[in-house]
């Protein structure tokens, strides 16, 4: 029997409301599952392992990658630790592993708490909050939370890393894909940004319903169009089959990755639809970049929910 303390993850925040279930990690305040009755709505994993691929982890204070980990902010050049090898890039933020602080939890909602203190590359404090709550017929609501607690001004960004899933996954007859974004972003060998290209008459055009069978994405989009009240939604699968990420204000980019490189059982099991406030190498080129002045702070807000187009 494994304490939750001792878990990769730590402890397990169980909330339910309805037919929703759901559970939040301790270390890194992560989604690691969400389910309707007893089918997945996001790829799980399991209460004593770790994240796969990224799963259910929340992206700050930068989402993606940034370029050699480098990157100059009010004249002051910085160096963050490299954490993908492979690129020469610093990827995801600093908040995904370490633990954070439980501050209060019902049976529908949990919220947690960080202070992430200054880091190599990043000399900023943040206070963070983040809340997940569970609505019987809404789904899933997550909002974060950051304050600048320092005495300077700070660059931040957001992301989140959850995975939908569809039963027969991908390439699958359910495997299929609705995206409001009018481009996509052209990335060079290592992830880093290029141009944004319009999404018409390329493979990576998903404005409407289509099929994933076949299709890797490992890819960013934007010119997000958004619905009569103010939320972008990304759809998997079709009807009482499929999920949807909704997300507002404040997230103009989304990035979708199809898990080619996973290992089975979760290759290509699921679709990582990540909400961004910026997009990749954000920190180096300035582009999208919240700059929080001491003692501001910024929200922003995302969902789950059963149902697809």
């Amino acid at each position: 029997m494994i304490n939750g303390s001792e878990r990769p993850t730590g402890q397990q925040y169980e909330i339910r409301a309805g037919r929703y279930t759901a559970a939040v990690t301790e270390f890194g305040a992560g989604l690691r599952s969400l389910r309707l009755g007893d089918r997945e709505l996001v790829m799980e994993f399991p209460a004593d392992g770790v994240p796969v691929g990224g799963s259910g982890q929340l992206l700050i204070p930068w989402p993606n990658r940034i370029r050699d980990g480098k990157y100059t902010f009010q004249g002051v050049a910085r160096q963050l630790e490299i954490t993908e090898a492979v690129h020469n890039n610093a990827i995801h933020g600093l908040s995904r592993r370490v633990r954070w602080t439980p501050e209060s939890q019902t049976d529908s909602a949990v919220r947690l708490t960080l202070r992430l203190e200054p880091q190599p590359g990043y000399p900023f404090v943040l206070e963070l909050a983040a809340s997940y709550e569970l609505d019987e017929s809404g789904g899933l609501t997550v909002s974060v939370t950051a304050r600048n607690a320092g005495e300077w001004d700070a660059p931040y960004g957001i992301g989140s890393h959850a995975y939908l899933k569809v039963d027969g996954g991908l390439d699958g007859p359910n495997g299929l894909l609705q995206v409001p974004a009018g481009e996509w972003l052209m990335v060079d060998e290592r992830m880093i940004p290029q141009c944004e290209v319009p999404v018409a008459g390329t493979p990576y055009d998903f404005r409407e319903v289509r099929s994933l069978q076949g299709v890797t994405l490992d890819t960013a989009y934007t010119g997000i169009r958004r619905d009569a009240d103010g939320l972008a939604r990304v759809t998997l699968g079709r009807g009482e089959d499929g999920a949807t990420m909704w997300f507002g204000a404040g997230l103009e980019w989304v990035q979708l990755f199809s898990g080619d490189p996973l290992d089975a059982p979760y290759h290509r099991s699921a679709l990582a639809v990540e909400p961004m406030s910026c997009p990749p190498n954000a920190f180096a080129d300035g582009k999208g970049v919240i700059v929080l002045t001491p003692g501001e702070s910024v929200t922003h807000t995302w969902g789950i929910v059963a149902g697809g187009a």
